[in-house]
């Protein structure tokens, strides 16, 4: 229910964008990729605070915690299940937006190596907040840690579609996003992992 929640809100958000802004497509197709790449982090924000949540009521983080296994296991399959659930279904809905937006056909093929890189990183960082977050009430505080640390992925996500339009090569800001991404799937769920046994303790 949460990723047909965040999948719904997700093309609301961003069917709502263009119809306020207007028929105007010069202003659509300068909006569109940040537009879509906001509509793709708040929607993932939907979908998180319950990510080690039920492995928290259902006793699983303890007993874990208390056997020789690794916790980073979990973290893996929670961030990889939470993508696929998640974010894949984003990325198939990302082009129908990116036509409402005016986008041509190499802009959309642009957005969507940006979001394919980009919402990866995503995930693990909302791994890290909601792992921080576990057992406290309500999603204030874990939006309040992810949105700052969300903010390169966003500049650099919508930033390869805006150079795509005007010409310029989108690789560089592809490449930041591909480093984001090493560099959080090296860090992130090490720290995850931390994370839930202070939770626990």
């Amino acid at each position: 229910m949460d990723a047909l929640g965040a999948l719904l809100f997700f093309a609301v958000v961003g069917t709502l964008f263009a119809l306020a802004v207007g028929p105007d497509p010069a202003l659509l197709r300068a909006i569109g990729p940040g537009v879509v790449w906001v509509a793709a982090l708040l929607a993932l924000l939907i979908s998180l605070h319950r990510l080690f949540l039920p492995e928290l009521e259902d006793g699983v983080l303890e007993q874990l915690l208390l056997s020789p296994r690794s916790l980073l296991g979990l973290v893996w399959a929670k961030v990889a299940a939470h993508w696929l659930v998640t974010c894949l279904p984003l990325l198939l809905v990302a082009p129908l937006l990116g036509l409402q937006f005016e986008l041509s056909a190499p802009s959309i093929a642009i957005l969507l190596a940006s979001l394919l890189l980009g919402t990866p990183t995503l995930s693990l960082l909302g791994a890290l907040g909601a792992a921080l977050t576990l057992g406290l009430r309500g999603n204030a505080l874990l939006a309040l840690i992810m949105l700052p640390l969300c903010v390169p992925v966003l500049v650099f996500g919508s930033g390869a579609v805006s150079a795509g339009q005007q010409g310029m090569s989108a690789g560089p800001h592809l490449s930041i996003l591909a480093a984001w991404l090493l560099l959080a799937a090296l860090l992130c769920p090490w720290a995850v992992a931390s994370a839930l046994r202070l939770a626990l303790e």
